[in-house]
C-alpha cells in the first residue's frame, strides 16, 4: 500500500503575471507515485487526484476544455463560481460537479477565504503522448504536449499561457 499525508505533499503555485489567475495544489497522485511522462499504466495511475486551493478574487485558469480528459470535483470549503456553456453557477462546501471532455469550464473564488476542492481526474491515453489537450474558447489557444512532459501554449505560433486571458 503506498500512503501519504496531506500535511507531507508539497503545495506548488501557478499564477499569471496580471494577478487574475492563481491557484495553489497537492498533487496526491504524484505524492503516491504516479510518473506523469510514463506510458505504463501501474505508473501512470488510471486517474489524478489534487487538492486545490484558489485565493480570494482568483480564478483558477482560462475557460478552458479538455480534448480528452474528465474531470470530477469536490468542493471542501469556501465560496467559488463555475463558468460552464450554460453561464455561471455558484458553488459550495459539499456540491460535486463533472466536466466530460469538450465541455469548457472555468473555477473562480467569489467567497471571502480561499476556496478549496479536491478534483479528481482520469489519465486518457488519447490525444498525444500523455493523453490530453486544451482548447481556450475566450482566446483561441491550444495547449498541447510537445514530448510527453512539456506543455506548449500555441495561437497559430508558441504563445504565453496567460496571453489574451487578462
Amino acid at each position: 500500500m503506498r500512503k501519504v499525508n496531506l500535511k507531507d505533499v508539497p503545495e506548488q503555485e501557478r499564477k499569471s503575471s496580471k494577478g487574475k489567475f492563481g491557484r495553489f495544489s497537492k498533487n496526491i497522485s504524484v505524492a503516491l507515485g504516479r510518473r506523469p511522462e510514463s506510458l505504463d499504466l501501474s505508473k501512470r495511475h488510471p486517474f489524478d487526484l489534487a487538492l486545490v486551493r484558489i485565493p480570494k478574487g482568483k480564478s483558477l485558469c482560462p475557460y478552458h476544455a479538455h480534448a480528452a480528459e474528465s474531470e470530477f470535483y469536490l468542493v471542501v470549503s469556501g465560496r467559488g463560481s463555475v463558468r460552464d456553456k450554460d453561464g455561471i453557477t455558484e458553488v459550495r462546501p459539499g456540491d460535486a460537479f463533472f466536466f466530460q471532455p469538450g465541455e469548457a469550464h472555468q473555477l473562480t473564488n467569489t467567497g471571502d477565504e480561499d476556496f478549496v476542492y479536491y478534483v479528481i481526474a482520469d489519465n486518457p491515453r488519447s490525444g498525444g503522448p500523455t493523453g490530453d489537450s486544451c482548447y481556450y474558447p475566450d482566446s483561441g489557444k491550444w495547449a498541447v504536449t510537445t514530448d510527453g512532459v512539456e506543455e506548449r501554449i500555441v495561437k497559430g505560433t508558441e504563445t504565453d499561457y496567460y496571453e489574451g486571458e487578462e
